[in-house]
């Protein structure tokens, strides 16, 4: 295993999540490297999305709280600019091997991330 590769791992952590023989690939790479992934860089999607609602000239602060969260979905559904953000963080954190995997399943992946992400901000909303 290459340097990058077991540094990468080691980097991320456990998995997050429970993988079972039952699993479905998708749920195994899930729990395996998307959702450590995404706990290790939490902190900087809080960050990004807070530039980004800066830059989209948002009066977030002052939306309720439904709007607030149409807002996240939208952003992320939407801005296909943001959503490459976001899947370029993730996937900057893939071993090759797992790159590979992700590359013949890139669209259902995709949505996951989003779908996961979109989760995060709204749990978090107090942080934005």
């Amino acid at each position: 295993m290459s340097s990058r590769n077991q540094f990468i791992k080691e980097f991320r952590g456990e998995a997050l999540g429970t993988i079972s023989f039952e699993s479905s690939s998708e749920e195994y790479f899930q729990n395996q490297i998307l959702r450590p992934i995404l706990k290790l860089q939490n902190d900087l999607f809080i960050e990004i999305f807070k530039n980004y609602i800066i830059k989209s000239k948002a009066n977030f602060e002052t939306f309720t709280i439904d709007k607030k969260l149409l807002f996240i979905e939208n952003s992320i559904q939407n801005d296909m600019k943001f959503r490459s953000l976001l899947n370029g963080i993730v996937i900057g954190l893939f071993t090759i091997d797992e790159f590979l995997m992700y590359s013949n399943n890139s669209s259902n992946l995709n949505k996951r991330i989003m779908t996961m992400l979109t989760e995060r901000y709204k749990n978090q909303l107090q942080l934005l």
